[in-house]
């Protein structure tokens, strides 16, 4: 066997087991590819998580749900579609050459979204969570609205209870087994011994590469020095293995960024505020931007070209009681992050500016609504939540070479493979992480369920 630290990455070496699939990263993706692969019961599958203890970026999200044309909407009285979902993120995103895995992605989202409300999870339209460039409502949430944890304990209660399935935790992959080019396995890293599991198709479902500082020097210097609100356990391993076997990146200088993210708090306040009469406001109290024009990411970069790169966010009594039952609008209220003024005097002695520019700062844009006393604010700065940029793939998750030939035995999907936002960060639309995450997830296992791996 390999000494820990030096992995054999040859075919040649004894192996320390054998699954059919082996999922690289126990997130939104990883555990979907395998409730999905599971129900071939001829198949042996394998999750090799890094850390549950860390977590991963689904489980920290708002576990918000984008599809189009689902029965929740139908019932909302919402027309949608897939197509009309995909061309939306396609003109957000302007990338029009990744087309056919966003259509893709779209067209099983439907599917995916009642087949989890289907095994007992509590799903609705968010028909109270708009979002930039969302030409209809189409987030879908948990009743109750708590969050990406719930969605993953739900989902991984589900894995739990198929029989040929094993969830390994604090088993990091540290690199794949390959011959001459074709990917025959994983190397584990378990208690400091590293462990050779042979694997008929390994799929990379990790984490992006957001905390890993020096890719972040390299692909997204140009977001400066935002806040880190990933998990720790995103530092992007994977894609250098994939890339020896010839496989490509594409897009690294886009990111999943955030413009809400509450200073010296690292909570972040409601998307949906800008749409019920929130106002962002300059250090003199100045008005300085549309809110409804800009995606919470694109907002980020917004944010970073301010004085002290923040700017205050303002709204009142009605956009609290629209946004405060979210799992975002409860965090920040659970640590102080927001703050109270009883009149536009009190808002400007607060906020240190003048009483005059505050009023001009507050004025409705023409269609909106006035803000009226008492008040509500919270100084915001931009975030990185995760990256965008990843493996090329085709629709079916193979990662691809540069010849746009699939690498044998090896997929991706989620933060892994390159995201939907484009080569930019202001392309990312609302929904698009969990999309790619548990879309491909459910078209890789899918087809490795039909196919019968190995026969």
């Amino acid at each position: 066997m390999s000494s820990p630290g030096s992995p054999d990455r040859s075919g040649d070496g004894r192996w320390d087991g054998e699954v059919d699939v082996a999922v690289v990263g126990g997130g939104a993706c990883g555990v979907m590819t395998a409730l999905r692969a599971a129900r071939d019961p001829d198949l042996v599958v394998a999750v090799f998580e890094k850390s549950t203890r860390e977590g991963c970026n689904a489980a920290i999200s708002s576990g918000s749900l984008a599809a189009g044309g689902t029965r929740f909407q139908a019932a909302a009285g919402v027309d949608d579609s897939p197509q009309r979902h995909a061309d939306d993120i396609l003109r957000a995103s302007g990338d029009e050459e990744w087309r056919p895995v966003v259509e893709a992605l779209c067209a099983v989202a439907p599917e995916l979204v009642e087949w989890i409300a289907d095994t007992g999870y509590p799903i609705e339209v968010g028909m109270d969570m708009p979002r930039a460039g969302m030409s209809v409502p189409r987030l879908h949430s948990d009743v109750g609205r708590l969050g990406g944890g719930r969605l993953m304990r739900h989902l991984t209660t589900l894995l739990e209870a198929q029989p040929h399935v094993a969830y390994v935790d604090e088993a990091p992959v540290v690199d794949l087994v390959d011959d001459d080019g074709v990917v025959t396995g994983v190397v584990v890293e378990q208690n400091g011994t590293l462990q050779r599991i042979r694997a008929r198709a390994v799929v990379l479902a990790a984490d992006g590469f957001a905390n890993d500082p020096a890719l972040v020097r390299e692909h997204l210097a140009d977001l400066g020095t935002p806040f880190y609100g990933g998990v720790s356990t995103s530092t992007g391993d994977a894609l250098a293995w994939a890339v020896r076997l010839g496989g490509r990146l594409r897009n690294m200088g886009a990111g999943l960024r955030s413009g809400l993210v509450v200073l010296d708090h690292g909570t972040r306040v409601s998307p949906a505020l800008p749409f019920n009469g929130a106002v962002l406001l300059d250090v003199e109290g100045r008005r300085f931007v549309d809110e409804e024009s800009k995606g919470y990411s694109s907002m980020a970069a917004v944010l970073q070209q301010q004085p002290r790169e923040r700017a205050v966010m303002v709204w009142d009594a009605v956009a609290m009681a629209a946004t405060r039952n979210s799992e975002m609008m409860r965090d920040c209220l659970a640590a102080g992050a927001i703050r109270d003024a009883a009149t536009l005097p009190d808002l400007a002695h607060t906020l240190g500016v003048a009483e005059d520019t505050l009023a001009r700062g507050l004025e409705p844009l023409p269609g909106r609504r006035a803000l009226t006393a008492p008040f509500h604010l919270a100084w915001v700065t931009h975030g990185l939540l995760a990256t965008q940029g990843g493996l090329v793939v085709s629709p079916r998750g193979e990662v691809l070479d540069a010849a746009g030939r699939p690498v044998p035995g090896l997929y991706a999907g989620g933060g892994t493979a390159c995201g939907l936002a484009g080569p930019s960060s202001d392309g990312y639309s609302s929904g698009n992480g969990l999309l790619s995450a548990f879309g491909m997830g459910w078209i890789v296992g899918n087809a490795l369920a039909a196919a019968r791996v190995g026969t």
